[in-house]
């Protein structure tokens, strides 16, 4: 055989190889034999050095010749392994267009947004707007207007969360209740009927009736307590508005609620700023599981004369009552959730229950 014959079979040969191949890893094995360090192209292009220019030229020729025919071979075969592959993958992930298509889960209000719109619809019933204010507030109106001095504990900052902003003497923070509502909604309402800006409002204007839902923030985090929670604020000021008003509005708001006339209520004595006299709500069951125990709910009470000086009106004509109460609280009473927590991880499988 003479050596153009042996380039030719090495031709062959080299196809034969790579044909045989059935994974990349295997046509990778079978080009080092043939283009690597060690491979026949290789080996006859080093016992090159020995031939005259002529053989050299001739030789070198057939060998430039055959290696790009044995290059052309490798990359055909890389092409039909890759080809294969895709078409393996494809066949694997086929998709059935005839079966009918998958249906998106179909969503659902939060627990605790289900709670506010049972809220706002009870108190709706009874007369009472809806108010909306900023959850970035300023000291005045979150603590100052509803007569909370300087030195009171919730002024400091491992209570209040506070933030960039305003000055140091009057603060900006993230609003640690909805009570500053009181005074916005109070303020606006006042201005519709006051003629002039000196000295207190004293004439005759319709009563206030608001509630504010929204969200509060204060530094706490435990089973029931969270960095952000929810709070309703609730305010009814009139020349005639007693105690007495509050503990129907609020006993008839709870059973309304829970929707059971079989609850009792107990009017606690307490104590806030902005309010005098003061009273803690709490309710009893009188059958489930939680019967026979009294559970705190709301904070609510008079409004404090200083208060209602700060809303614009004369505490000698007017006079109201004020509440606060949590709807995270009521969304675990309600539906017999113990950790408040669970409310704000998001775990569809706990969401997907109200639903």
């Amino acid at each position: 055989m003479n050596e153009l014959d042996s380039i030719v079979d090495m031709v062959e040969n080299a196809k034969l190889a790579f044909s045989h191949a059935s994974t990349p890893a295997d046509l990778e094995n079978a080009k080092a034999q043939f283009l690597g360090k060690s491979g026949q192209v290789t080996a006859l292009m080093k016992g090159m050095a020995a031939l005259t220019v002529e053989e050299k030229k001739s030789r070198g020729a057939a060998i430039n010749v055959a290696k790009q025919a044995i290059e052309a071979a490798l990359n055909a075969r890389r092409q039909a392994l890759a080809d294969a592959e895709l078409q393996a993958q494809l066949r694997a992930e086929a998709l059935d267009v005839t079966l009918p298509g998958r249906q998106r889960g179909q969503g659902g209000l939060h627990p605790v947004s289900l709670t506010l719109e049972r809220i706002e619809s009870i108190f709706g019933s009874m007369g009472f707007d809806v108010a909306q204010g900023p959850e970035i507030e300023s000291d005045w109106f979150n603590f100052t207007a509803l007569n909370t001095p300087e030195d009171h504990p919730a002024r400091s900052m491992h209570d209040t969360f506070y933030v960039e902003g305003g000055t140091p003497e009057a603060p900006n923070l993230l609003r640690t209740h909805t009570s500053p509502m009181q005074i916005r909604y109070a303020v606006q309402h006042v201005k519709k009927y006051k003629k002039d800006t000196a000295g207190l409002f004293s004439g005759d204007m319709p009563e206030i009736r608001v509630i504010a839902p929204g969200r509060t923030y204060r530094v706490d985090s435990d089973a029931t307590h969270s960095p952000m929670f929810h709070q309703c604020e609730g305010l009814w000021v009139g020349e005639n508005v007693n105690f007495k008003d509050l503990k129907f509005v609020f006993t008839d708001f709870c059973r309304t609620f829970f929707e059971s006339a079989d609850l009792a209520l107990r009017f606690r004595p307490s104590f806030f700023p902005f309010t005098e006299p003061s009273a803690e709500i709490d309710i009893q069951f009188q059958s489930g599981p939680l019967a026979g125990r009294w559970l705190e709910v709301a904070g609510s009470g008079q409004v404090h004369p200083n208060v209602i000086r700060n809303m614009g009106l004369d505490p000698e004509k007017y006079i109201g009552f004020a509440f606060g109460m949590g709807p995270d609280r009521l969304t675990m009473l309600r539906y017999g959730v113990n950790d408040l927590r669970l409310f704000f991880d998001g775990d569809i499988r706990f969401l997907s229950q109200f639903q």
